[in-house]
């Protein structure tokens, strides 16, 4: 149950006596001639900013233990021939993937009927189902053969319009409830989704569920799923008490088990919110999952639908899509990203076909970072970096999400270590909640420099090196927090994307702590596009005559109206 069913009964309400009630106190405060400081929300045209580090707050707690499989949000709520997990995912601006579990008979339909007015459905739609296996080549270990899993794209649909659907076999019969989503507005630089949702690392705690109420919320379009999905890997294939640290718990384990059930938990829990806003994945090293003869990320690839072949990709592994005026790529760590393969030739061609006059904003997503001054996962994929960010930089990247850090920081606008206006603003977002716990340790900190054989990559070559030059220089680790980190917070939460137009995009990170904190936020800053500057010697540079649309900031009250109206 939603922790605060008071607060969701009355957004709606909120929502629409929100502006009037501004414009009201505005009036008051200006007949009365009392002057009002407000803070103004920075943009990062106001730094590089000097690092701010917030330490973590030693009266809460660093971490939760799961919630068991009979908790109300896991745990199955339909007979066997009824669709569960819902699931939606942007294939196309015209389409969009259905996805959903059953687990008898293994003839049940894939159906999807839709139309645009409640109980009126005026198209059917039909897809594919299939089945995954995970077997164990060990004596003691259990295998898992998953439910039918259903995918179903829906295509012809118009931008903007409100879709009401229903899924499952309709000759049983045994079809979902009526569910609704809305399409997201076609490309432009005028048009983008309301708000988006990023989180990382969010697993099945009690900190996750903390996570996905405040979310919800907060009321988003569109969830951006960093990796590290479920944490199913933290137990044995038996199930039972799943472990903050596997190989403290499990030293004797003859390969990283992974209870598969904590999968279809997972997608119960999200359901909710799942079911009727898309929701885009990209894996982490969590969902590796190694089995026999080498397989990996069987249950990610099968479970989940993405616009791998739409965008052009090979693997679904990454891909790219538009939401609105937003182009976001969602890169794979954990598959060959070499200049000289297969993800770098798709990538290279995805961004020379943009067209930013049409897709102004450009956003990048992969699961473990790049810069990042906690001790944890530290300089551990040097090497991705080496062989993408010239690339990313070249293309004018406006922002970076990733997760693997189970805390929260920002970074001022980088390249190559060095400051760099025209850098991207990436940002760590590895906070959701999962049993893992929050990380504390910055590699700055007093003795917790991490040294060169620690953070190994699960999967992709070694590139740790000393620093070449800054105030680093000759040194691993920086003495203090470095010029690029311009914020960090040992705390679970969630950020919310909120683009204003071609040129403003409001960032908000929530803390879970301040979850009960009418507008407590815990980091927010306007992060400003400059393409007259940052664009002129890119192959994806706007043309000139539309170097014009830089817009101005949007005032304090138009973000408020914004978030309220």
């Amino acid at each position: 149950m939603n922790q605060y069913p008071h607060r969701i009964q009355h957004k709606t309400m909120k929502m629409k006596m929100a502006s009037t009630i501004i414009v009201l106190v505005i009036n008051i405060f200006t007949s009365m001639k009392v002057a009002v400081a407000v803070p103004p929300i920075p943009t990062t045209l106001d730094g590089p900013f000097e690092p701010v580090t917030r330490r973590f707050d030693s009266s809460l707690r660093k971490g939760s233990d799961d919630l068991p499989m009979t908790n109300p949000r896991l745990r199955k709520n339909v007979t066997s021939n009824f669709p569960e997990q819902i699931a939606l995912a942007i294939s196309s601006p015209t389409s969009m993937w259905i996805s959903w579990v059953t687990v008898d008979p293994a003839s049940v339909k894939s159906e999807v009927w839709y139309g645009k007015e409640s109980g009126k459905y005026t198209s059917v739609a039909k897809g594919d189902s299939l089945v995954y296996n995970q077997f164990y080549p060990f004596e003691g270990l259990w295998n898992y053969t998953s439910g039918i899993i259903h995918h179903v794209k829906l295509k012809g649909l118009e931008p903007g319009i409100r879709y009401y659907y229903k899924c499952g076999d309709s000759s049983i019969p045994a079809m979902s409830q009526e569910h609704v989503f809305e399409t997201f507005p076609r490309p432009s630089p005028n048009n983008y989704p309301s708000r988006i949702a990023v989180i990382g690392d969010l697993g099945l705690t009690s900190n996750s569920s903390t996570t996905i109420d405040h979310l919800t919320y907060n009321d988003p379009s569109m969830i951006v799923m960093v990796g590290d999905l479920t944490y199913a890997n933290q137990y044995l294939t038996t199930g039972g008490k799943g472990a903050s640290c596997y190989s403290c718990a499990f030293p004797d384990a003859p390969i990283r088990e992974t209870y598969q059930p904590r999968w279809d938990a997972w997608g119960r829990f999200m359901e909710p919110l799942t079911s009727k806003i898309p929701m885009m994945v990209i894996e982490g090293n969590h969902e590796i999952e190694p089995q026999v003869d080498g397989i990996t990320f069987k249950s990610y690839l099968t479970r989940f639908a993405v616009p791998a072949e739409e965008s052009g990709s090979k693997s679904n592994l990454y891909y790219s899509f538009d939401a609105g005026g937003i182009h976001f790529i969602m890169l794979g760590a954990y598959a060959d990203y070499n200049s000289t393969g297969a993800q770098f030739a798709w990538l290279k061609q995805d961004l020379q076909s943009l067209d930013r006059s049409v897709t102004p904003w450009l956003v990048a997503a992969w699961h473990p970072p790049w810069y990042n001054s906690y001790a944890s996962h530290y300089q551990e994929f040097e090497c991705m970096r080496f062989e993408m960010e010239a690339l990313l930089y070249q293309y004018g990247v406006d922002i970076v999400f990733y997760g693997h850090v189970h805390a929260y920081e920002r970074m001022n606008r980088v390249y190559n270590y060095t400051l760099d206006k025209c850098g991207p603003v990436y940002i760590i977002v590895g906070d959701g909640g999962n049993i893992e716990k929050v990380d504390v340790d910055h590699a700055d900190d007093s003795g917790k420099c991490p040294s060169p054989g620690d953070n190994i990559p699960e999967i992709g070559p070694v590139c740790h090196s000393n620093f070449s030059s800054g105030p680093a220089k000759g040194n691993f680790c920086w003495s203090k927090q470095p010029e690029w980190s311009a914020f960090r917070e040992s705390s679970f939460g969630h950020g919310i994307l909120e683009v204003v137009n071609s040129t403003y995009a409001l960032w908000t990170w929530h803390r879970n702590q301040d979850s009960y904190k009418e507008d407590a936020v815990g980091d927010q800053i306007y992060i400003v596009r400059q393409p007259e500057l940052c664009l002129k010697d890119s192959k994806s540079q706007l043309p000139t005559h539309q170097t014009s649309s830089f817009s101005a900031a949007p005032s304090r009250l138009s973000l408020e109206e914004k978030n309220h109206v």
